[in-house]
């Protein structure tokens, strides 16, 4: 066995990571199919969480991946105040060269086999009309079309949830929710930052965009040709003067060893999952006074929406639980400075209690 493999384990049976209820490894010969179903938690509700489609380097990599995104989803989802515990899939490969519609159908077969106690929706490298295909076979699937009784691309209340998000991180630090003229760095103007770009530049922030595509960054410019300009790569963005607010809206793992030193700005608020590369890195963030809104609470608008879509869609509805981020945001970083810790570490405990208070699914 791999030392990977290793890692994987100690992490879902020994490590304080770890108490995962389920995993399943999926296999479709027939359709190329290799995927990962992990189910951190139960206990507030069936398991909500997107399915990922991206090529890992092996497959010890996609499984660990997917504990670690699954056990996100239930400290996200237990603070949405949501009546869902966490899972997450990934399927192994590039969604570009073998993404098929057997291959979606194999998939939703395997997720309906769950029974109800894994509900999936998209996040990356899936998309709505994937969705559709898995609904065909799996009526635990949400994220759908609205034609086909879905509620649409879920990166409008995503980055609406980010946005109100870095309001209260406004109202915190300098005692106005008001983005006004605050200049905030987006790493990332895909699904979701390029809706960001648009609630920020409605409030007339400045804002500065980078990304690894070309084509995002020329739409966004072309779009709003004052109030926001462009850097090379993530690297320049973290260290731009006057910065105030930093906004990692793509991978996981943006705050880390050596980005956390040279950041330049006052906030971290983005809509990227999993920011802190390791343990620790809240308190690196705390040492030099940047105040970081955890990812899991600013980033669940998306988890929201597709959460209400069981219950039929409402966008209003929807809308309004969304703007409660702020004031749970709020509510974190007053538990923070009581408790004279991270916020990061005081999100984990308020979800933390929340789980240990409900009675596990039957």
């Amino acid at each position: 066995m791999t030392d990977v493999s290793d890692g994987v384990l100690h992490t879902l049976f020994r490590s304080e990571q770890g108490g995962h209820e389920q995993v399943v490894l999926c296999q479709d010969r027939a359709s190329g199919l290799k995927a990962v179903i992990a189910l951190h938690s139960t206990a507030l509700g069936p398991a909500l969480g997107g399915t990922r489609f991206y090529p890992y380097a092996s497959e010890e990599e996609a499984v660990a991946d997917a504990l670690n995104l699954a056990r996100g989803m239930s400290y996200k989802n237990a603070m949405a105040g949501l009546d869902h515990g966490g899972g997450k899939a990934v399927i192994i490969g590039d969604p570009e060269r073998i993404k098929t519609e057997e291959l979606l159908l194999a998939y939703g077969r395997f997720v309906a086999s769950l029974g109800g106690r894994y509900v999936t929706a998209c996040d990356v490298g899936t998309y709505v009309a994937d969705m559709d295909v898995v609904a065909r076979e799996c009526r635990w699937t949400t994220g759908r079309s609205p034609e086909n009784g879905g509620a649409g691309d879920s990166s409008v209340l995503t980055s609406y949830g980010v946005y109100q998000g870095m309001r209260a991180a406004a109202q915190h630090l300098w005692g106005d929710p008001s983005l006004r003229d605050r200049k905030v760095g987006i790493a990332g103007v895909g699904k979701v930052g390029h809706h960001l770009v648009e609630h920020l530049r409605a409030e007339g922030a400045e804002v500065v965009i980078t990304d690894v595509r070309e084509d995002a960054v020329r739409r966004i410019l072309d779009r709003h040709p004052e109030g926001v300009s462009a850097v090379a790569d993530t690297e320049t963005l973290i260290r731009t003067e006057g910065l105030d607010i930093y906004a990692p809206c793509a991978l996981g793992g943006a705050l880390n060893d050596a980005t956390v030193p040279v950041l330049t700005a006052r906030v971290v608020c983005g809509a990227a999952n999993n920011q802190l590369a390791h343990p620790g890195v809240e308190k690196d963030l705390a040492d030099r006074g940047i105040l970081y809104a955890p990812d899991y609470v600013v980033n669940a608008g998306g988890v929201i929406q597709v959460a209400d879509e069981l219950h039929g869609f409402d966008f209003d509805r929807c809308k309004a639980k969304a703007s409660k981020i702020f004031d749970t945001t709020l509510a974190i970083f007053a538990r923070a400075k009581e408790d004279g810790i991270p916020p990061a570490a005081a999100a984990d405990r308020i979800a933390e209690q929340r789980m240990a208070e409900a009675r596990p699914l039957r």
